[in-house]
């Protein structure tokens, strides 16, 4: 199970910097960012193996399910 930023978002913020930078601005002057959007996701197939069952309303709260 992995709770953490959307990593298309991360890219997009990586993006938004380097051109900020590019067009001249001093990092020193940017703000500052943090992810607004996060996922779980849950792979279901390692969690059977090791024994662990998972509640359906973790499964239905899930972004990403890996069966």
């Amino acid at each position: 199970m992995s709770y953490g930023p959307s990593l298309p978002e991360v890219y997009y913020q990586v993006g938004d910097y380097t051109g900020r930078i590019l067009k001249g601005a001093k990092p020193v002057n940017l703000p500052v960012q943090q992810s607004t959007k996060f996922e779980l996701v849950i792979n279901l197939k390692t969690a059977r193996r090791i024994g662990l069952e998972i509640p359906p309303t973790l499964l239905a709260a899930a972004d990403e399910v890996i069966e």
